[in-house]
């Protein structure tokens, strides 16, 4: 059985995967190896190894398989790619003919299911040079400990976009999705119960079905042989129009602020000490990150200096107020202590950075949002006329474009949908009639931006009681959802099983909210069922946040949230736009 997630990290359990179905299968002992990836296999490895790692498991050098390379003919080579046609291709002008093999040996593993013309052509080239040929069932990139995304930003269009003519191009992006779902469950050792959310649109059903039937096939022809049945966990695929506030408000936790508010490109983020440009990757190997990335900015404001106090204290190395310049002497003067000072100098420049940013024009804007968000203010008050709340933001002339866009959704999200007349007038006061397809097409999630809905909006946790930040009272929907999924109060119509549902969250094994829970019910639990998450065009860096916190609260259920990939408002809003326009040319994950 795969070992608890929360244990060891989802990274971790897909690090223990590859070693043993790929390198304990091909190593020999004092055999050195060349590793061939493609740009996702690069993706996958760099996101759950270091090469040092690789190094121990007799890798001496790593390519990209798309580059010409100079042959090597005394070394095996290792290829560790994706089923796809340029992959394939790329492998076999590596092992043309004997004479031009560039290579000893190959030993061949794909991330997942090999179609069989792409298998044929290999064994009909170049049979004799293969010393294995396996697929491993790992296509998806474990971005967090508790959080996996299969690199597909290209899904948003797809999926959403009202051009008939993309039909083809959809039905292929459902099915490699999938097929990518299921290698998530095959890692985790889980056959889940797969349910949806049935409205307002119908890709979760669909991918919901295709999943399913997908996962019989795979627990019918796995490893062992052996038809494994439904395990204790859930899997839910939910639509990006499930909730649109969390994708467009100001987050004041400190990942999700740094990640909207500052350019930081592939996790890594750029600033400056002492007069130098530096670079610092934001990631899980950073303890300090980890414990700080969900907090409250205020609180990150806090935290930081008092453990650059702790740290210069214990040693006596400062006098006086801890600042910059003076832990930049502190540095100098103690080499061995530089990497332990460094990460809080970044995080302090991080923190600092998203501090100037939210000073002179997010602060005021926070407040408004929130407003519209909730439809109450700080005080608990209903908010009478979401329009007065909405102008002075309009008017404000230090709010750049997107901002003003962001404020005019949460105020048309919190009407449910405006008339074309009060959205035409919005448009041309703010004049962003260039950008109005950023909020047009929002229709086309599904979610009512004209006319006004008839329907209610979904109803909320009453949370009042809970501790919050004034600027910062908003739940992502996804806490509701995953609160309730635990303790199997999901509406059963509304978010229907297209399978045989597992005993513990069905009927006979669920908990009313008038009984008290069975002892074998709460052993079930114990014995730690999972929740996997898959969210149709992108996630938040708040919503990614709601697993830990919910897997914190209910310690008997882990939470693993993913999604075709991750979103910040600005990208979001980009891709939105683009949804009624023609798509020239959009790599597909897996080709015909």
């Amino acid at each position: 059985m795969a070992p608890p997630v929360t244990e060891r990290g989802l990274k971790s359990v897909v690090w223990q995967k590859i070693k043993a179905t790929v390198f304990d299968d091909c190593k020999k002992e004092g055999e050195w190896k060349i590793m061939l990836l493609d740009e996702f296999t690069t993706k996958l490895l760099a996101s759950c190894c270091k090469m040092t790692d690789l190094l121990a498991e007799g890798i001496t050098v790593v390519e990209n398989i798309y580059r010409n390379r100079e042959p090597v003919r005394q070394m095996k080579a290792l290829y560790f790619i994706s089923p796809t046609s340029k992959s394939v291709e790329c492998f076999l002008r590596d092992f043309a003919s004997k004479s031009e093999n560039k290579y000893k040996a190959a030993y061949i593993y794909f991330t997942d299911f090999c179609p069989d013309s792409l298998f044929n052509k290999i064994k009909t080239s170049c049979s004799k040079s293969i010393r294995r040929c396996k697929e491993i069932n790992i296509s998806f990139i474990p971005l967090e400990s508790q959080v996996y995304t299969l690199d597909v930003p290209d899904a948003f269009y797809y999926c959403y976009s009202p051009d008939p003519s993309n039909a083809n191009g959809k039905d292929a992006i459902m099915e490699a999705m999938a097929e990518q779902i299921v290698t998530v469950c095959a890692t985790l050792d889980e056959n889940p119960g797969v349910r949806y959310k049935s409205k307002p649109l119908d890709n979760a059903s669909k991918l919901a079905q295709l999943v399913e039937k997908k996962l019989e096939n795979y627990y019918k022809i796995d490893e062992k042989s052996l038809i494994k049945g439904k395990t204790h966990s859930q899997l839910i695929i939910i639509d990006r129009g499930f909730d649109p506030v969390s994708t467009v408000l100001h987050e004041l936790t400190f990942q999700a602020m740094a990640y909207d508010l500052l350019p930081i490109e592939n996790d890594t983020y750029k600033y400056k000490t002492d007069g130098k440009e530096k670079e610092a990757v934001l990631e899980e190997d950073d303890d300090l990150w980890v414990r700080i990335r969900h907090r409250h900015i205020a609180v990150v404001l806090e935290e930081i200096p008092k453990l650059m106090k702790e740290i210069s204290s214990t040693k006596k190395a400062t006098e006086g107020k801890t600042s910059l310049s003076a832990l930049a002497q502190l540095m100098k003067k103690m080499p061995h202590f530089r990497k332990q000072i460094t990460k809080q100098v970044v995080h302090l420049n991080l923190a600092e950075d998203c501090m100037n940013k939210f000073k002179p024009n997010i602060e005021k804007l926070c407040k408004s949002e929130q407003d519209l968000a909730l439809g109450t203010d700080a005080e608990g008050q209903k908010v009478k006329d979401s329009m007065r709340v909405l102008l002075p933001v309009l008017l404000n002339k230090n709010h750049d474009n997107y901002d003003k866009i962001r404020a005019i959704l949460l105020y048309i999200f919190s009407i449910n949908g405006t008339t074309e007349e009060n959205l035409d007038r919005l448009i041309q006061n703010v004049k962003i009639e260039n950008e109005s397809d950023m909020i047009r097409n929002w229709s086309y999630l599904g979610v009512p931006i004209v006319p006004p809905s008839q329907q209610g909006k979904p109803l909320r946790k009453d949370r009042s009681t809970e501790e919050t930040f004034q600027l910062s009272r908003w739940t992502p929907f996804i806490k509701d959802i995953l609160e309730d999924a635990i303790d199997n109060r999901l509406d059963s119509k509304e978010w229907p099983y297209c399978s045989q549902c597992p005993a513990v969250w069905n009927g006979s094994g669920a908990v009313s909210a008038r009984q008290k829970p069975r002892a074998n019910y709460l052993e079930d639990r114990k014995n730690g069922s999972k929740l996997i998450v898959f969210v149709i065009g992108g996630i938040t860096y708040s919503e990614m946040r709601c697993a830990y916190e919910v897997s914190q609260a209910h310690k008997s259920c882990e939470v693993i949230i993913g999604s075709t990939h991750i979103l910040t408002p600005r990208k979001l809003l980009d891709d939105i736009k683009m949804l009624n326009k023609p798509k020239d040319k959009v790599s597909l994950i897996k080709d015909e």
